[in-house]
């Protein structure tokens, strides 16, 4: 799957790059008609620890996903953002199939 990751006002290292693609290719175990994802690192300017915020937008065909989170650290969010996005394609494939 293509993944377009994308870190606003501030420079993300390699290994959150590759953690993120090594998260969201288990996506296509649930759902192998996923065609991309975009996803947006953010870093908000508040007092509290949880200001790493990530919104991953997956795109199936004739369809998308958003989900949006915010965590401590960005591997929070984003492990917490593809459980979310795991039960939204496994209803989505239910969906799909054919009802016997």
């Amino acid at each position: 799957m293509k993944v377009n990751a994308q870190s606003v006002n501030f420079n993300a290292d390699g290994k959150l790059f590759n953690f993120i693609q090594a998260r969201l290719d288990k996506l296509e175990l649930f759902y192998d008609k996923v065609i991309s994802s975009d996803v947006y690192l953010k870093v908000q300017k508040t007092s509290t620890k949880e200001n790493k915020v990530v919104e991953i937008q997956v795109n199936v065909p004739k369809d998308k996903f958003v989900v949006k989170k915010q965590c401590k650290s960005f591997e929070e969010a984003v492990d917490s953002a593809c459980n979310s996005l795991e039960r939204k394609l496994i209803k989505r494939k239910q969906k799909s199939r054919p009802q016997l």
